[in-house]
């Protein structure tokens, strides 16, 4: 067995491309989510095909810019894998793995690809070390076929939503959101995304646009519940309203709900809300038992839907 660093990896290949890497795991759910982020979009994009064909622990991929996120399942599977065709792919997921407070991802990769995920990968920020099986594996291009395992952090994924932090005069809860999030950020605790939720824009008692805001982290599992508590506390410092709510899950899916659709056409009380709350294992951390937990409820719900959180229910772009 060799190990590498990420400096090791770098000063053995040379520095390349590789600039983010980072695993969240929920083991209930037997689930990971992976992100990669790479210096441009078209290594991305054939990685994620490739892996999507090669199967493995692969669920799904999604590409974003140079980003990459990959839904995949705990545990080792059988690939399909080899030089690209219509039934193997040239670059695969073969196994998610929980080890303590680190995660095990392991690859392979061939010619071209087994560069990305033999060299490029064990370098990313975020990866703590790459272990290779022998020398052979530490010799890459041309068409020759690697493995890696490389060995990450352990994250959760937590979501966040806030809404009514602000009035008809005064206020506007995405800025909020945002300078909470970045307050309440630092070591242990990243933010992945931010995304603005279109609700039922006939609700009787909002400001004007009756917009909620979602906050997605990749959180160290021992910082969990200082998050919470360091978000509840600036947020309620800041608001301008009384009835702020602040909703939160911990995990990569929710359940379907119906009220993904209800949070946008209907006009829900507080209780029906708070009932399905619970099922979905949201939780509440405001202090005011107030109308804002029904759009920080459907926040969360919409966190990770995609650009139609933005949009009136059935709007697409």
């Amino acid at each position: 067995m060799i190990t590498l660093t990420p400096q090791a990896a770098a000063e053995r290949f040379g520095k390349l491309f590789s600039w983010k890497y980072l695993v969240m795991v929920d083991e209930r759910a037997g689930i990971a989510e992976i992100l990669e982020q790479c210096h441009a979009r078209g290594t991305i994009e054939w990685d994620a095909i490739n892996r999507n064909r090669a199967g493995g622990a692969v669920d799904r991929c999604a590409v974003d810019g140079s980003t990459m996120v990959m839904r995949a399942r705990i545990g080792i599977y059988p690939i399909r894998f080899g030089a690209a065709d219509s039934e193997l792919g040239g670059q695969a997921l073969e196994g998610v793995e929980i080890e303590g407070d680190e995660v095990a991802t392991s690859f392979a990769g061939i010619a071209g690809a087994g560069v990305g995920v033999a060299a490029c990968l064990p370098q990313a920020p975020g990866v703590l070390r790459a272990e290779y099986l022998s020398e052979e594996d530490l010799t890459v291009g041309g068409a020759r076929t690697n493995r890696v395992r490389i060995y990450s952090p352990r994250y959760e994924k937590v979501t966040i939503g806030i809404d009514d932090t602000d009035t008809k005069s005064e206020g506007a809860t995405w800025v909020l959101a945002l300078k909470a999030a970045e307050a309440c950020a630092g070591e242990g605790v990243e933010l992945l995304s931010m995304r603005l939720v279109q609700l039922n824009p006939k609700a009787p008692k909002k400001t004007t646009n009756c917009v909620g805001s979602a906050l997605n982290f990749a959180v160290r599992p021992h910082r969990v519940e200082a998050l919470f508590t360091a978000l509840r506390t600036y947020v309620m410092a800041q608001t301008k309203s009384a009835d702020t709510g602040i909703a939160c899950y911990r995990g990569i899916d929710l359940a379907e709900s119906e009220y993904s659709r209800r949070v946008k056409t209907d006009l829900l009380s507080l209780e029906e809300v708070e009932i399905e709350a619970s099922r979905l294992g949201i939780q509440f951390i405001d202090q005011n038992r107030k109308k804002g937990r029904i759009g920080a409820f459907g926040a969360v719900l919409w966190a990770n839907k995609g650009p139609e959180a933005a949009a009136l229910y059935g709007e697409h772009l």
